[in-house]
């Protein structure tokens, strides 16, 4: 049987992968995993109650773009967050913002771009569903290195002519994931030029904005508003999975201009499912309430200042600005056998950096770190944080 060709050069999955590199091993101690980015924090007090108040909700099929009291709650929260106001016209609630980011792609970029094959940009290392994305629409994805050279962020304007005459989309997620570097307002407002001269939208994964150390991060929709951008120019992603420890809800939205939108909810109503009605119910109430995510957001400042006091002296590290993700350098460069070794001498699971990026001239940007995660309770978060560095850095 035939298969796509344009799918065959796509590696496993990381955490495929993961776990071929590390299940033929014992843990050498208590297993700790600080992987895969799950929020362990509380689950809002509300969830339970609105969900059953709803049940009947699922008797019923659910309106596609999203319910008008949940589009009025993600109206009113971007324009408390941003001050920005977006019609209900530029929404669409998503199940969770991988949905989106794919769907989007799908449903905006063009199969050519001035004649030649587009292109698609996105920093490396990167949340994989951007490569996938590329690799559907028949989009050359282009890997960007994010590196400490570049204050992990991507540096988009330093590519040739030639190469940004071709660009469709950009993907840019701030806070970064895996690096915790945010997007200041002067970045994001350059590369909303970058993409009005050469004509390619930006999409903008904020869906670590609400985890921050010292101050909220600067949106794309805030820029483009301040700067009087095209809002056809920017599309951008949120979710509840982080901001209100409901990654089970999968529940998030994109906002966008309202012919984007036009086209994105023409796709979801061939090829999407929306959200049925009591998860809907639930997230009008997380989009509308700040008291949980402040609760959430000081235990994750906690985590900061514990990894700043376990790590203090670390030669390289970068304390991350946002996101729950700290990127640790490994000594010898080489993060798939740090990673490894630490399992296997102490239990504690990571992700090797390599796992979350591509080759691209000859190196891969994420070869010699790690991705730790700070989603564990404290206690046991600390104990796992002091047997890596006590292993790796010891």
């Amino acid at each position: 049987m035939n298969y796509p060709e344009r799918f065959a050069n796509l590696p496993d999955y990381a955490f495929p992968r993961l776990r071929k590199l590390l299940d033929s091993h014992q843990p050498g101690g208590e297993a700790i995993a600080m992987t895969i980015g799950e929020p362990r924090h509380p689950m809002p007090d509300f969830v339970g109650p609105i969900l059953a108040a709803n049940l009947d909700g699922f008797s019923v099929y659910p309106p596609n773009d999203g319910a008008p009291e949940l589009l009025s709650a993600i109206s009113g929260w971007i324009a408390r967050r941003y001050g920005v106001d977006v019609a209900h016209d530029r929404l669409m609630v998503l199940n969770g913002t991988r949905e989106g980011l794919f769907n989007a792609a799908v449903a905006l970029a063009p199969e050519t771009k001035n004649g030649k094959k587009p292109v698609i940009l996105m920093p490396n290392p990167f949340y994989q569903v951007y490569a996938v994305a590329a690799v559907t629409v028949g989009a050359e994805p282009i890997y960007v290195p994010a590196t400490a050279e570049t204050g992990f962020l991507p540096d988009y304007e330093s590519l040739p002519a030639e190469v940004l005459e071709r660009v469709t989309v950009a993907y840019l997620c701030s806070p970064a994931n895996p690096q915790g570097a945010i997007a200041p307002a002067d970045y994001l407002a350059r590369l909303l030029a970058l993409a009005e001269k050469y004509d390619f939208r930006l999409f903008a994964d904020e869906c670590y904005s609400e985890i921050w150390r010292d101050a909220p991060p600067p949106g794309a929709l805030q820029v483009a508003a301040a700067n009087g951008i095209d809002p056809e120019r920017v599309a951008v992603f949120h979710s509840l999975s982080k901001r209100s420890n409901l990654p089970g809800l999968r529940s998030g939205f994109v906002a966008a201009g309202p012919q984007s939108m036009a086209r994105i909810r023409q796709l979801r109503a061939f090829a999407g499912a929306p959200l049925p009605l009591p998860i809907q119910k639930v997230s009008a109430a997380a989009w509308s309430d700040e008291a949980h995510v402040q609760q959430s957001l000081a235990m994750y400042q906690a985590k900061f200042a514990m990894a700043d006091r376990v790590f203090s002296g670390l030669h390289n590290r970068v304390a991350p600005e946002g996101g729950f993700f700290l990127w640790l350098p490994v000594p010898d460069g080489n993060g798939e056998g740090a990673a490894l070794k630490l399992w296997k001498e102490t239990g504690v699971r990571v992700l090797p950096g390599a796992y979350l990026s591509r080759d691209a001239g000859g190196q891969n940007p994420g070869a010699g770190y790690l991705r730790v995660a700070l989603v564990a309770p404290q206690d046991e978060l600390e104990r796992g944080l002091i047997r890596l560095r006590d292993c790796l850095y010891g």
